[in-house]
């Protein structure tokens, strides 16, 4: 180095290599933990496709067996200024379930300030018996679970009154599509299990390939890979608040152990607490990945946020909720396979700080090597295990890269699988940024001040969308 002993660059030069070894040592740990989820998942596909899918071919969701049971399925759907969506969502959820012959309603939790809103549901609802306007006692807004404790009391009451209990209550939000063959799903799945959980799969908003993009990218591993483990080794697989059912009497006893309420209202993430909740008590929670008769899979399809700070408010919320009021309240209960499987869950927040002293190293080595070109200074060689740590390193970052590409592809087409490459550095991006947003939230929650639910504001619905461009 040139200069002094502590000049500029001798202190810049040392950051910068605190910091590359800090974040190396941290990147090969979570990217070893990442590699055994991805081990566990392939050996799982391999072992069935050499056994069992040899002599019986996965069921499509057409040839599933009637239901034995009957019994109505309920769908819930919390609704706060939602006018731009809950119209189409209702008409595409009538549309698509025409054709069943499986009894269903639907409740919509409207609130009095929100006259948009009911209007819309009103003007679906006018000549649909299927379809019911519940209204919140108070103005909104309030938490979603707040809402849908309400839609349970109108549930509840319906059943006193016609002298009948429903099957199942399904999840969803107001900017959901549902599919045509979902219905049969839950109805044929929810007697072998106490919830089922459908794949969610993102639809890109046009003109916004990038930031509602990085989402479909995240949940084809999410829902294609991470879910499917978790199922496999034995660990509770916690709900996604949309495309699921949960058994009515299951979401009775829930009930009953919370003062009538079977929805925590004082949660961030009630539907993530509500299947690690369930599989506590004993019951089995279902990942359902079946094909319909087009060999598409039956998923629950919804447009992601489309504007940076939309997204970074989104992401705060799952973290505060998951990563660190999660940690809370769930603690750290169950065997080895539950353990990993919740250390996954919150390690967010410190994988966000490992990724921004990555990008502050990148950013020193570039003034290094400026300062090299210079003459000012010169960058002094890496050890041995350094080299080693960083060869490992992108050896795993190819790997992942490769991974998501896969994931991505069979989802969303090979151009999506291209741009999820470069996606990933945004989507680091949105995680430190709602890393940041979640951390000075849960430390302002230390010193009194109560979580409170921020709302993702919605826009767009999945049938008014292109799904490539």
């Amino acid at each position: 180095m040139l200069g002094g002993k502590n000049s500029f660059w001798d202190i810049i030069a040392s950051a910068q290599h605190e910091l590359l070894l800090f974040s190396a040592v941290w990147f090969l740990i979570g990217a070893a933990d990442d590699l055994l989820v991805d081990l566990i998942w392939g050996s799982r596909a391999l072992l069935r496709r050499l056994t069992r899918y040899r002599i019986h071919p996965p069921l499509r969701a057409a040839q599933l067996a009637a239901s034995k049971s009957s019994g109505m399925m309920v769908l819930f759907v919390p609704a706060w200024q939602e006018s731009r969506v809950i119209g189409a969502m209702l008409a595409r959820t009538k549309l698509s379930w025409s054709e069943q012959d499986i009894a269903y309603r639907i409740y919509v939790g409207c609130y009095p300030n929100d006259p948009a809103s009911i209007a819309e549901v009103l003007r679906i609802a006018r000549f649909d018996s299927h379809i019911r306007l519940v209204l919140c006692e108070t103005n909104g807004p309030t938490t979603k679970a707040d809402c849908l404790n309400r839609l349970w009391r109108a549930l509840i009451a319906d059943e006193l009154a016609d002298g009948t209990k429903a099957k199942a209550v399904i999840l969803h939000d107001a900017e959901d599509s549902v599919h045509p063959e979902a219905l049969r799903v839950f109805d044929y799945l929810i007697e072998k299990a106490a919830a089922v959980q459908l794949p969610v799969i993102p639809v890109r908003v046009p003109n916004s390939p990038w930031i509602s993009g990085h989402y479909a990218d995240e949940f084809a591993e999410a829902h294609g890979k991470s879910l499917v483990v978790r199922e496999a080794i034995g660990a509770s697989l916690p709900l996604a608040g949309v495309g699921c059912a949960i058994e009515r009497n299951r979401l009775g006893r829930i009930a009953i152990r919370r003062d009538g309420e079977p929805f925590d209202a004082s949660s961030l993430t009630e539907d993530y607490e509500l299947g690690l909740g369930i599989g506590q008590q004993g019951g089995k929670v279902i990942l359902a990945r079946l094909l319909d008769r087009h060999g598409r899979i039956v998923a629950t399809r919804a447009c992601f946020p489309d504007r940076l700070d939309v997204a970074v408010r989104q992401k705060a919320r799952w973290m505060t909720g998951i990563a660190l009021a999660g940690w809370d309240r769930l603690g750290w209960r169950g065997g080895p396979a539950e353990i990993w499987m919740r250390l996954r869950d919150r390690k967010a927040v410190f994988a966000a700080i490992v990724l921004t002293a990555a990008y502050i190293c990148i950013a020193l080595t570039t003034v290094l090597l400026l300062g090299q070109l210079a003459g000012l200074a010169q960058i002094p060689p890496l050890s041995h295990t350094l080299r080693q740590l960083l060869y490992a390193n992108i050896a795993m970052l190819l790997w992942r890269l490769a991974m998501r590409s896969i994931f991505v592809g069979r989802e969303q087409g090979w151009r999506d699988a291209v741009r999820s490459i470069p996606r990933s550095v945004l989507a680091n991006i949105i995680s430190i940024m709602a890393a940041r947003r979640a951390c000075w939230q849960y430390l302002r929650h230390l010193f009194g001040h109560r979580l409170t639910w921020d709302k993702t504001a919605h826009s767009h619905f999945p049938e008014s969308t292109s799904r490539h461009g």
